[in-house]
């Protein structure tokens, strides 16, 4: 039971955590291009985008 109790949990945990990484993609393409087209490629790539933002800035 411990088992199903803690894969629920990590189950909650990425699905929160992919649709932080796309919000704050969005966001910060939104800020950067001003372009919604530019933010809905960066809002699918989510994550890879804001490494990439966050090394090249």
């Amino acid at each position: 039971m411990n088992t199903t109790r803690l894969y629920m949990y990590r189950g909650d945990m990425v699905r929160t955590g992919i649709g932080f990484g796309t919000a704050l993609a969005i966001a910060i393409s939104w800020s950067v291009n001003k372009s919604i087209l530019w933010a809905i490629v960066h809002g699918i790539l989510s994550w890879f985008y804001v490494i990439y933002y966050a090394i090249t800035r």
